[in-house]
């Protein structure tokens, strides 16, 4: 029988449900961290196993609780659907060597996946990521069965025990918002879990604080409602319909593991990730009064470049993905880390990206401020300038072959701008008169180049979106 290859990628391994993500390769994934965890000699530490609301996610994380006690590892497996942040916050917590979450994060609900979280609760480096595909194949090929336990085996030899995660991470987040200025608040917000594992955990933390809260698809689906888990512009119709009909001040949403977030105003308009960081950066030096440096990935915004300029921070660009911004807070000093598909951090918080404390700290800014979060982005946009942003994703068989010649023999003007910068952190940036600028990198996941545009205004942005439209005509996509 052909095996499908396990491809352990930059946020961990996904697959469909009963093709791909079987039984018989989660054993194997779970065996690959454990035989890591013991060269790297750490078996004496608990393992954090987590999962979200995903079709027989508890039922796979107890199958890797028994592979690790086969291999005399303890495992705390949570008891409840929990978000990949809470999770990656328990490895700290608990001194665990590592975390196993069961999640596919915001993919479509036929899919399932494995996200391996080691000792410093962020992403696992593309170093410990090629160790692990390395233990995979070995032992895929290897043709022998993945050794398990029963679990009341386990449970007896005490190397499986059941924990209950919620309330220590509650209580970390109660510490990292001002639950007083939300005391003092007259919102009202609408907060939409998605029927994903963030469930009830900033909806619950705002009516803690006082704030008039209402919360929707706050019950588990493995079908998340027949629609894609994930907080943008598209798929949050339903939060825009209840913020608009309750005439509430403000929507949050999470993805399926609430890593990531999405935000409505008062209007229903759905605010870009790039504004929501702009946000919270004016937020936490003007009225946290908190400094550090700003990090931001290859393809988000550059208004955080002026803040940072303004602000007298240091600004950090990475590749994309956030295990880079996670590299970064490792290093400390970090304010705040954030990327444009929506996964942000902030200082004196886990390296990894959390959709649950964004939502709360974007509700202490409304608070704060006193204002609509339209009117306090119309004040950052007064201050800092308005940028524009947009990104286009085109289908292109040969991506690779495209992209490498794009890289070799830049164009020298995209549409009537001249090209006046090329950055090939990732990909390849193509920094324009003006202040434009234009990336162009290969999709991990599909046959598509996506190209990431940002504008001084709305004019020019559409004038760079028909240049680069006028490309892939020509090569006849």
């Amino acid at each position: 029988m052909e095996m499908t290859a396990i491809r352990f990628g930059t946020d961990g391994w996904r697959d469909i449900v009963a093709d791909g993500f079987t039984m018989a390769n989660v054993r194997i994934v779970a065996q690959a961290i454990a035989s890591y965890t013991k060269e790297v000699g750490q078996q004496e530490q608990p393992i954090l196993i987590g999962y979200d609301t995903r079709f027989l996610g508890r039922r796979f994380a107890e199958e890797i609780a028994s592979v690790l006690a086969a291999n005399r590892i303890r495992s705390y497996l949570v008891n409840e659907a929990a978000p990949t942040p809470a999770v990656a916050f328990g490895v700290k917590h608990f001194a665990a060597s590592g975390a196993i979450m069961v999640t596919a994060s915001h993919n479509p609900p036929e899919y399932n996946g494995i996200k391996y979280i080691p000792e410093y609760a962020g992403p696992a480096t593309p170093e410990i990521t090629a160790r692990l595909e390395a233990w995979i194949s070995e032992i895929a090929s290897s043709g022998q069965p993945v050794q398990t336990v029963a679990l009341s085996d386990a449970a007896r030899d005490r190397l499986l025990q059941v924990i209950v995660l919620r309330p220590h991470y509650e209580a970390h987040l109660r510490r990292m918002v001002n639950m007083d200025v939300l005391r003092n608040s007259a919102l009202h917000v609408v907060v939409d879990a998605m029927h994903g594992a963030g469930m009830g955990y900033v909806s619950s933390l705002l009516a803690e604080a006082g704030v008039k809260t209402v919360g929707i698809r706050e019950t588990p689906d493995a079908a998340f409602g027949g629609d894609l888990p994930e907080p943008n512009d598209k798929h949050l119709g339903l939060l825009k319909k209840e913020v608009l009909e309750r005439k509430a001040s403000l929507g949050l949403a999470n993805d399926g593991d609430a890593d990531r977030f999405g935000v409505v105003d008062r209007f229903g308009t759905y605010i870009p990730p790039n504004d929501v960081l702009v946000l919270l950066t004016h937020h936490l030096v003007k009225n946290r009064k908190l400094t550090g440096r700003i990090v931001r990935t290859v393809a988000t915004t550059h208004l955080l470049d002026h803040m940072a300029e303004h602000y007298g921070l240091e600004l950090v660009e990475t590749p994309v993905g956030f295990k880079y911004i996670g590299e970064q807070m490792r290093q400390g000093d970090v304010l705040i880390g954030g990327e444009e598909s929506g996964g942000a951090s902030i200082l004196g918080h886990i390296p990894e990206k959390d959709g649950v404390l964004i939502n709360l700290l974007l509700t202490e800014m409304v608070a704060f401020e006193n204002k609509e979060i339209d009117q306090i982005l119309r004040d950052v946009y007064d201050e800092f300038g308005e940028l524009f942003h947009t990104r286009l994703d085109m289908r292109l068989a040969e991506k690779e072959k495209w992209i490498q010649q794009m890289v070799t023999t830049p164009p020298q003007r995209i549409g009537p701008y001249a090209v006046q910068g090329i950055n090939r952190m990732d990909g390849i940036k193509l920094l324009l008169e003006e202040g434009h600028w234009v990336l162009i990198r290969p999709s991990g996941t599909e046959p598509l180049v996506r190209i990431y545009c940002e504008a001084t205004n709305a004019t020019a942005l559409a004038k760079l979106q028909e240049a680069i439209r006028d490309w892939f005509s020509e090569i006849n996509v």
